[in-house]
């Protein structure tokens, strides 16, 4: 379809989108017209006019039906509606397209689920015996290479996609600080503690020595000399927390971005100071954390106050 392959075009070289939001707009705007013209032969040999007249309000809510019938939950069909209004958009700023259907539509609703994140005393456990680990070998640089994308996916809160184009130069020293791209090319300066920040001198002078060539500037290369990937990172979180106290459950390097958010809410850190941490472009996206923290106080409250339900914990 020519209108999708000009969408596409538009992600790619406009709004610079990732190549996986690109592949999930083009799946989502693809699996709409495909209920869409169920009933009549699919899209081929259907002219973009033809197309276009599909996108009305009716359609988009036999589209939500279709797809929740399908097995989607709320959360997966918002997500393919957001991709579905942003692909109006863009045929609206080209003048082919008078209204966004999308918009006229109410949504599935959906209940927003609670970011799941490690305690500090696991986290805290974990490192402490990671350190012991390097220290007790200390010519094992692959063993020090795991602890550094461990201690920079939380310390840091950077996204996995951000570790694994992290190159040398984006670590000032003198500064302190990771200078950070990340998503729709959005720079940012993440602070790093002192502490954290001798590690990283230390590793970056092992890692010139195991690594004399690196002509991409790398911060991280596997074990055959190749950037970092994101199937490597997911790897490396699953093999280090499995097994351990306090990771049960999903083990990956998000919950390390959730885990570093909740723990500096919960010490005080204010919330615009977390977003620009984790590159949020909203404040929305931040404040998740602050029922985190709620959930976590309600659980103190009720177990420690004398008049809870059962005299609390420390009840008779």
């Amino acid at each position: 379809m020519q209108i999708l392959d000009d969408f596409i075009r538009y992600l790619k070289s406009e709004r610079r989108c990732s190549p996986r939001t690109v592949s999930l707009y083009e799946a989502a705007v693809l699996n709409f017209f495909t209920v869409a013209t169920d009933d009549d032969g699919g899209t081929e040999g259907k002219s973009e006019e033809d197309l276009l007249e599909m996108l009305t309000p009716m359609t988009v809510r036999h589209f939500i039906a279709a797809r929740m019938e399908a097995g989607l939950n709320a959360r997966s069909v918002n997500l393919e509606l957001s991709a579905l209004s942003s692909f109006c958009r863009f045929l609206m700023r080209d003048g082919r397209l008078k209204s966004n259907p999308v918009t006229k539509v109410p949504r599935p609703k959906q209940d927003r689920p609670l970011p799941k994140f490690y305690s500090e005393r696991a986290i805290e456990t974990y490192f402490d015996e990671s350190k012991a680990a390097c220290e007790a070998a200390p010519d094992d640089f692959e063993l020090l290479r795991t602890r550094m994308i461990m201690l920079i996916l939380y310390s840091t809160g950077m996204r996995r996609s951000e570790v694994c184009a992290l190159k040398c130069s984006d670590f000032d020293p003198r500064r302190q600080v990771f200078r950070v791209t990340g998503k729709g090319d959005k720079p940012r300066e993440i602070p790093v503690p002192a502490m954290i920040c001798e590690e990283i001198v230390l590793y970056l002078e092992k890692f010139e020595r195991e690594y004399p060539s690196n002509p991409g500037g790398f911060f991280f290369l596997t074990p055959k000399g190749m950037p970092l990937y994101p199937a490597f990172v997911n790897i490396v979180v699953k093999q280090e927390l499995s097994g351990l106290d306090g990771f049960a459950g999903r083990k990956s390097p998000h919950l390390l971005r959730h885990s570093l958010a909740t723990h500096l809410l919960n010490r005080g850190a204010d919330l615009n100071s977390i977003k620009e941490i984790l590159g949020h472009s909203s404040l929305a996206a931040t404040q998740i954390y602050t029922h985190n923290s709620f959930a976590q106080l309600k659980r103190v409250y009720e177990n420690a106050h004398p008049r809870a339900k059962e005299g609390g914990k420390y009840g008779n």
